[in-house]
């Protein structure tokens, strides 16, 4: 930077000794044509060395993450309770909003009813397969004691110690006894089975009473809005009175969060040649006239709108480029001494410092040009 001052003093007085001093030759149009050419693309340098070694933005903006503040109730519900004002300050976990929960308070006493119902059901479960044991074992006995009766009387009746009828009545109960038997059997297979029904060690209609109790317990929560984190309330459009939920779609509030601030400076391609992340940054902002601030690049977002196709079925359409140049996005994390307040959507413009020297300074100087102008700029008329 420096030579191009020196060969620039150099120059001027070359043409100051030989033309106006010394008067050796006549400055005619044709040296003044040719001083121009030498000077303007001498000049040409800093403004080529300033583009990459200290890129210029005077697209900056301040960000913060928001949060809409949306309702996420089953049922139109009434707004009972604003406890917030417009750019208030809250803090993590402080309620906001009320609502009616006289029909959530129902269901969640609804559901737990249910599961107490269900747990009962669940215990009338296991006394089933224990009785169906039992007759089942009944049935067995009696089974084993009518095969034996038959079994005698068949014998006796082939000798004509007893009557044919009489071996025939025991041939039909023991023919009885082994039908119970299977009946008994089947119902024990079925109060087994039904005992059975378990999802991790939990009856399947408890364990759906118990997902109905914590989706009504859920939504009785929703009846109150809370704080997502640190920040403020902007855009607060609700009021006592007010319907939300179900046939209300979309947010009541728009809630800015504290955390996490961070800047966008946009830049044309040839900007970002040798942008890397860490790379120092000095930028200002319009709200503060006069002061600098530093930061450091933390990403590039290499990506821009101009490259997205959306889903359709019709065939993409070309037309000559708009003569802006496509622009990228840097992240900008601001130092840890910068505490200063950084409003959302603040503007201001920022310098990156890719390399030193003398093009360093002279981004120094322009940020810092930018910074005092702001005292002036925009002029009230």
């Amino acid at each position: 930077m420096l030579a191009v001052f020196v060969i620039t003093a150099v120059y001027i007085g070359f043409i100051w000794l030989f033309f106006a001093k010394l008067r050796w030759m006549r400055f005619t149009a044709g040296w003044a044509a040719v001083s121009g050419f030498f000077l303007i693309h001498l000049l040409l340098v800093p403004i080529v060395g300033l583009r990459f070694t200290a890129p210029p933005s005077a697209d900056l903006r301040v960000v913060q993450h928001t949060i809409q503040i949306t309702p996420r109730l089953t049922e139109p519900t009434l707004v009972t309770e604003v406890l917030v004002q417009p750019n208030q300050k809250v803090k993590k976990g402080d309620v906001m909003f009320r609502f009616d929960k006289s029909i959530y308070q129902a269901r969640v006493d609804q559901a737990a009813a249910q599961l107490a119902a269900a747990q009962s059901q669940a215990q009338i479960l296991v006394a089933d397969v224990e009785i169906a044991q039992q007759t089942l074992d009944r049935a067995k006995a009696s089974l084993s004691y009518a095969q034996a009766e038959n079994d005698r009387y068949s014998g006796l009746a082939k000798q004509g110690a007893a009557s044919t009828e009489d071996a025939q009545k025991w041939q039909a109960k023991l023919d009885e006894t082994t039908a119970a038997v299977a009946e008994a059997q089947a119902n024990l297979e079925r109060a087994q089975l039904a005992q059975a029904s378990q999802i991790d060690g939990v009856n399947t209609s408890v364990a759906e009473a118990q997902a109905n109790l914590a989706q009504a317990k859920y939504y009785l929560d929703q009846t109150e809005i809370r704080a997502p984190e640190d920040g403020q309330i902007f855009n607060l459009q609700v009021r006592p009175g007010m319907v939300a939920g179900d046939v209300r779609i979309g947010a009541i509030a728009s809630f800015v969060v504290d955390s996490d601030r961070y800047l966008l400076a946009s830049y044309t391609q040839e900007f970002l040649l040798d942008v890397e992340p860490g790379q120092p940054v000095e930028f200002a902002l319009d709200l503060y006239p006069g002061q600098i601030f530093t930061g450091k690049v933390e990403e590039i977002w290499w990506a821009n709108g101009n490259g997205q196709f959306l889903p359709s079925g019709l065939v993409p359409t070309f037309v000559n480029p708009d003569p802006l140049q496509t622009r990228f996005a840097v992240k900008i994390r601001p130092d840890a001494d910068v505490k200063v307040n950084m409003p959302m959507g603040a503007m201001g413009a920022a310098t990156i410092y890719t390399g030193g020297g003398g093009f360093a300074d002279l981004g120094r100087i322009g940020i810092r040009t930018y910074s005092f102008a702001n005292w002036l700029y925009p002029l009230p008329f």
